[in-house]
């Protein structure tokens, strides 16, 4: 009998190069395939294909899925202002729904009885894999060595050296995953509640010390131009994280409730994500109604942990999209900001559609559209429920 089609979800880390090597001593013929949603540069992507045929890979492909991740998820991250627990920009978990329906076309497109991934038991990516190749490929059967041998990252390298490929500990020990929407870092310390990250755990380090203005313009809630370039949203953010960087902006770590039910800490690095959220949430501020606004948050958080917990393909998402699309309608305009080593200033915005510049009054100061008899009825309604329930509930 021949060897059976297997496609791996492959990244060239640690977890997917013992997969690779693991599987492809087994009766498969491993199509190892790697996702590109911002993960590294031409050069990297070249070494991963290198790196996949040194360990045992049948065939090797890149899948470009810049444009189809920013379309289908990153705009509504956008659109919706998401920070997990108001901290983490969704970097991994926003990646891992694209990187799922790619690799089930692939492996539906080349006939694969099989799909692996590197997930361990203990994370989140297991689940958000498994539940989007269960939906969209019931008849595939997943394979994950990691998870199901129980192995840690010590384990797999023990494994790879036996089989003659050296892994450095020192670069293993962090579990680095970079893409278009930020880059994530585990280690050691983050296995705790107490240690911070070593600087050198960070894939940027600071290199500019002298503070930069920076503008960006958005139409209708897309970002449109930095600093007077105008190219599309990808190249764009890309452009910007390259900027930022340099001044380590973005740097965190996210604390929060896993999807199987423990609590999980991670670092990551996400300068061009939290400065482009950061300042179109400042534009709508000015742009969009109290309600509209309102809404959008509860709306927004409750999107963001679907997302997270893998539910992309519930229709709730669609119909949650088409609200944060119809309210960016006047979300146009630039936005001014200053760069500092780890951190930026929001300076104000410019903007056709902002309600402060109106001919009712200035906040504060003077009104010109109702008088003080209109003002002291008004509050006296306003007042009258609380006056109610206090009248009726006194001790």
């Amino acid at each position: 009998m021949g060897q059976e089609k297997l496609v791996l979800a492959y990244s060239g880390g640690l977890d997917t190069s013992y997969s690779l090597k693991k599987l492809s001593q087994e009766n498969y013929s491993v199509y190892a395939v790697n996702i590109n949603t911002g993960g590294g540069s031409k050069k990297q992507i070249k070494s991963i294909e290198k790196k996949a045929y040194e360990m045992g890979a049948t065939h090797y492909k890149t899948i470009n899925a810049l444009k189809v991740f920013y379309d289908q998820i990153v705009k509504f991250l956008i659109f919706g202002n998401i920070l997990k627990n108001n901290t983490y920009p969704l970097s991994v978990s926003a990646e891992r729904i694209i990187q799922a329906f790619e690799i089930v076309n692939y492996a539906k497109s080349i006939g694969a009885k099989y799909i692996a991934h590197g997930s361990t038991g203990a994370g989140n990516d297991q689940v958000r894999f498994d539940m989007i190749f269960q939906i969209l490929a019931p008849e595939i059967e997943i394979i994950t060595p990691i998870r199901d041998q129980q192995l840690s990252r010590e384990d797999e390298i023990k494994y790879l050296k036996s089989q003659g490929i050296n892994v450095s500990w020192d670069k293993a020990k962090y579990s680095i995953n970079q893409g278009l929407w930020g880059t994530s870092v585990g280690g050691a310390e983050t296995l705790n509640s107490k240690e911070p990250l070593p600087e050198k755990a960070y894939p940027s380090a600071l290199v500019k010390t002298k503070s930069e203005n920076l503008e960006l313009e958005f139409k209708s809630g897309e970002l449109f131009s930095v600093n007077g370039q105008k190219k599309d949203p990808v190249n764009l953010i890309q452009y910007l994280q390259n900027l930022a960087k340099d001044f380590a902006i973005g740097r965190d770590i996210h604390v929060g409730d896993t999807i199987i039910g423990i609590k999980g800490r991670v670092g990551f690095e996400a300068a061009a994500p939290i400065i482009i959220i950061k300042a179109h949430h400042l534009l709508e501020k000015h742009t969009l109604s109290k309600w509209q606004q309102h809404q959008k948050e509860q709306l927004a958080n409750f999107y963001g942990m679907q997302l997270h917990e893998g539910h992309y393909l519930d229709p709730v998402m669609r119909d949650m999209e088409a609200f944060m699309f119809s309210s960016q309608k006047n979300v146009s305009g630039k936005v001014f900001l200053r760069l500092h080593p780890y951190r930026y200033e929001l300076l104000g915005i410019d903007s056709p559609h902002d309600l402060m510049q109106t001919e009712f009054g200035n906040y504060g100061e003077i009104n010109k559209e109702w008088t003080a008899e209109e003002a002291k009825g008004f509050i006296k309604i306003t007042a009258n429920a609380s006056r109610i329930y206090q009248h009726l509930n006194k001790k």
